[in-house]
């Protein structure tokens, strides 16, 4: 057998991998979905650190965060990255880098998106990610055009599938498929999907979008500690954009962690070396002060289909581990 080193990608079914698909794109969503934990009030440095961590690392996309509503969100309450300004986008990027594409996240009801994403040729911003719950398609795909027309790639994230019956999902999926979307994420919001479920939601996904150049994408959740093994799951049966965060670094029960997914990826454009600085010099002591990651409750929430809404306020209470009573609690409001 030659040992030779393999430099090309194996010409394989989607079901390899020993292989790499050159065609998988990593997101980052650091920053967006770690300042769910702390109304997005990162420091610069902070900041500053994982964008350079993720063009180091080669991957393809940094989401920085929300383009928030500031008539909801009042901005003396929360920090840059629950509105994305250009200028706090470009203190950080500074001559911006061509290696790696900046995303946004607008969600649906909670964006002023005609006033504030505005015209490409004006922004440095590359992708718009539109969120959005099933009731709320309409709205989502008007957010889709304006930002399409504005000059953005866009991407659509349904959020809390796994709530959605199959009708209302195969009607949804055909309209994005109508739509000049890039493509759709399967986001599992309450981490409570099981690896035959993200199979079969994502051969759902990729039959709805069959023939159209559209993208199937994976954003999970690690409440039951399976946000990294379905996010494979969902690679392997085809999906092509995934989501990660340095750390696993989430509101919650946390996300499937960039390093982990590089580790496994074959792609040789990825590099884990820069992740596993920016864990250790940022995040391991930033885990001293904010709480993130898999807990009991928040596997009680995932084993409900339930929003970790209750686990987190449960984590913050001067009963943290207080298992029995708030597994009761749940019980209790489950009858």
């Amino acid at each position: 057998m030659s040992t030779e080193k393999q430099t090309a990608p194996l010409k394989t079914g989607k079901g390899g991998w020993v292989c790499y698909r050159p065609d998988i794109k990593l997101l980052d969503c650091t920053i967006r979905d770690g300042g769910l934990i702390n109304d997005h009030k990162f420091d610069d440095k902070l900041i500053k650190s994982v964008y350079e961590t993720c063009v180091a690392a080669g991957i393809d996309y940094i989401e920085f965060g929300y383009k928030g509503s500031k008539k909801i969100f009042a901005p003396a309450k929360f920090g840059a990255w629950k509105f994305c300004d250009e200028d706090d986008i470009r203190r950080i990027i500074g001559k911006k880098s061509s290696k790696i594409k900046i995303s946004v996240m607008a969600d649906a009801d909670r964006t002023d998106y005609h006033e504030d994403i505005l015209p490409k040729d004006k922004s440095v911003i590359d992708c718009v990610r539109v969120a959005c719950y099933i009731n709320q398609i309409p709205l989502a795909m008007d957010m889709i055009k304006d930002a399409h027309d504005k000059g953005y790639e866009t991407m659509l994230q349904l959020m809390a599938v796994s709530t959605i019956n199959e009708h209302d999902l195969t009607e949804a999926l055909d309209i994005v498929a109508k739509s000049p979307a890039a493509g759709v994420y399967i986001v599992d919001s309450f981490g409570s999907l099981y690896s035959e479920q993200v199979r079969d939601l994502t051969k759902i996904y990729l039959h709805a979008l069959a023939g159209t150049g559209k993208d199937v994408g994976f954003h999970a959740h690690n409440n039951q500690q399976l946000a990294f093994s379905n996010t494979l799951e969902a690679l392997i049966t085809g999906a092509n954009r995934l989501d990660a965060t340095i750390h696993g670094l989430g509101r919650g029960a946390g996300n499937c962690p960039t390093e982990l997914l590089i580790g496994f990826l074959h792609n040789p454009k990825f590099r884990i070396r820069p992740v596993l600085e920016c864990c250790q010099n940022i995040f391991a002591p930033l885990a001293k002060q904010l709480d993130w990651g898999y807990s009991i409750p928040y596997a009680l929430t995932g084993q409900l289909n339930q929003h970790p809404r209750t686990a987190i306020k449960m984590r913050a209470s001067d009963k943290p581990d207080d298992y029995v009573g708030f597994y009761d609690q749940l019980m209790e409001e489950e009858s």
